[in-house]
């Protein structure tokens, strides 16, 4: 929960943004200043050498900054990309631990908030912020307005139909699979024991989506978890839309396991949040 004049933290930990973005952040700065919040950003929000807006370590640093500095209240990512993961290493996570504050990012940013939930047990937030700015930018910041500052839940009000199993409850994990799956073997995956997994994807056709889904099955994850959530799938469905991803899902999890579908999460303009590492229950009815 947020106040006006709270001051909030923005990060790319990921890809730098590159230059030309720059009137978009430029008008996400203020948007947020008409919310009434204050953005402050790291030194690392544009990219310098290619994708790098900063060593890992320096973007690792950035981060920590605003968890530190007690007058931030939350830190939002606005990157996406590739490199995410290679700040793990040097977060300070009993430091984040203590922490109130939320970390809010999405895509790439799956490496993060996974690795917070599995070292610190703290929750963040799957969301992209720059989608308040966007074409549904208008319902995007009622519904952030709401939520962050006014002790709504429009922004996690997700609508998600089971369609496999009368019943999915669990603490929320993953995100976008392919970052996910950058964690396997590494300190940093979460425990999926009783875990929804939720999964999601902006690239990848069937053969890509298929062989991670071969991935999972072979860490043993859908032995593990008490159900799935997928949200959108943007590649795939558009570009081979006679194959659907809870057909390839089925083949790896049988007639048992609970599935939930939602168009609510994922990379469009239009998702909403969800909690990684918060409760969720999904019923028929």
């Amino acid at each position: 929960m947020m106040n006006r004049g709270d001051k909030i933290g923005i990060v790319c930990c990921s890809n730098g943004q590159k230059r030309e973005y720059s009137r978009d952040i430029e008008g996400l700065a203020e948007v947020l200043e008409s919310m009434g919040l204050h953005p402050v950003f790291s030194n690392y929000i544009y990219a310098r050498e290619d994708v790098f807006g900063g060593t890992a370590r320096e973007r690792a640093q950035a981060l920590m900054d605003f968890y530190r500095d007690d007058e931030i209240e939350g830190i939002f990512d606005i990157s996406g990309g590739d490199i995410a993961n290679g700040i793990l290493p040097y977060l300070d996570y009993g430091v984040i631990a203590d922490s109130r504050k939320m970390f809010w990012g999405y895509s790439d940013l799956t490496t993060v908030i996974n690795a917070i939930y599995a070292k610190t047990g703290r929750p963040s937030v799957l969301y992209q912020v720059r989608n308040l700015i966007y074409d549904q930018g208008e319902r995007q910041r009622r519904d952030f307005a709401n939520t962050v500052m006014n002790h709504g839940n429009d922004l996690f009000s997700i609508d998600a139909h089971l369609i496999q199993g009368g019943k999915m409850h669990g603490i929320v994990a993953g995100g976008n699979i392919r970052c996910f799956l950058k964690l396997a073997g590494t300190e940093y995956m979460p425990d999926l024991r009783d875990k929804v997994l939720l999964l999601e994807s902006r690239g990848g056709r069937a053969p890509q989506i298929e062989t991670y889904l071969c991935q999972l099955e072979q860490l043993g994850a859908f032995r593990m978890v008490s159900g799935i959530l997928l949200g959108t799938f943007t590649q795939m469905q558009a570009e081979t839309p006679l194959l659907s991803v809870e057909g390839l899902v089925r083949k790896f999890v049988g007639k048992n396991m609970p599935i939930a579908v939602t168009s609510q999460i994922g990379h469009g303009t239009g998702a909403r949040g969800i909690v990684i590492g918060q409760e969720i229950t999904v019923q028929t009815g």
